[in-house]
């Protein structure tokens, strides 16, 4: 099975992500999804790769990305709760872990410079900061 285009990203999305190196797709399931395939997940999780995928926002790109939500879902192999994981979405006929984090407003997104590169840059701090509670 070949990796699914159902809607175009802008260039720089598109070039971020053949440069990134992981199969990925664009879907259309309810609304418009980056998966993300054969992601890595830093050291101490249950899982060596995941899927990630990313809403693409209605109005992208001055509208932000928000979240993040990974397939199977990632616990820590110290056996710790990672706070704000409880939520569940149906994306392309599987069950993704909806990790509710959020850009600030001491670092908010500024559609000048920010792009799906820079969220999947934040998704992977977010990842790594887990580690330093």
């Amino acid at each position: 099975m070949g990796l699914r285009r159902q809607f175009t990203l802008p260039g720089e999305d598109q070039r971020f992500l053949d440069d990134y190196g992981l199969p990925w797709e664009t879907v259309m399931d309810g609304s418009p999804w980056v998966l993300m395939h054969d992601f890595p997940a830093p050291e101490g999780y249950t899982e060596k790769t995941v899927t990630l995928a990313i809403r693409i926002e209605t109005g992208y790109p001055p509208a932000a990305l928000d979240m993040a939500y990974f397939s199977p879902h990632l616990k820590r192999g110290d056996g710790k709760v990672i706070g704000a994981t409880d939520a569940l979405q149906r994306i392309d006929g599987r069950h993704f872990q909806r990790w509710s984090r959020h850009r600030t407003a001491l670092h908010p997104w500024d559609p000048a410079t920010d792009n799906l590169g820079t969220h999947i840059t934040l998704v992977e701090d977010w990842l790594t900061r887990e580690f330093d509670k």
